[in-house]
């Protein structure tokens, strides 16, 4: 299976150094990724980890949207290249984080990994856990989308 999912603890080292979960790392592989894109998230306080096919897959997208001749586009397409960064994992399969996306997400020393698919986003726990919804609500929701999917 070659998508992400489940949900994995971790921590950082003091030079905000942590290991990509062995079974994310797996699927790392078999998707043939030597390479991480990390970006922090438009809407939340979390940064997502893509992997390579999955993040030009997401800039072609973003590309084919955005008239490269109107100024406005040209500054949100600047501005969200920017934000992105190319992480490599050593031989024991650690990434370094820089101090302003830890900052950013309100890591210190715990984070958690979610798996999300085909890609995966990296929190802080706490932050994580309040924006969890009720099981009840997490369930009508479901239901509600899927619907909107079947009919």
């Amino acid at each position: 299976m070659n998508t992400f999912i489940g949900k994995i603890e971790a921590r950082l080292d003091s030079k905000g150094r942590t290991f990509v979960p062995a079974q994310y790392r797996k699927i790392l592989v078999e998707m043939g990724s030597s390479h991480i894109i990390m970006r922090r998230d438009t809407d939340n306080a979390c940064i997502i980890f893509y992997p390579e096919h999955v993040w030009q897959a997401k800039v072609s997208e973003l590309r084919n949207a955005l008239d490269e001749w109107n100024p406005e586009d040209q500054m949100l397409l600047m501005q969200f290249m920017s934000e992105a960064e190319i992480l490599d994992m050593d031989a024991q399969g650690r990434v370094l984080l820089q101090k302003k996306h830890l900052e950013m997400i309100g890591a210190e020393q715990d984070i958690v990994f979610v798996g999300m698919l085909d890609r995966i986003a990296v929190w802080n726990p706490e932050v994580f856990a309040d924006k969890q919804m009720p099981t009840q609500d997490l369930a009508s929701l479901i239901r509600q989308r899927m619907k909107k999917t079947n009919a």
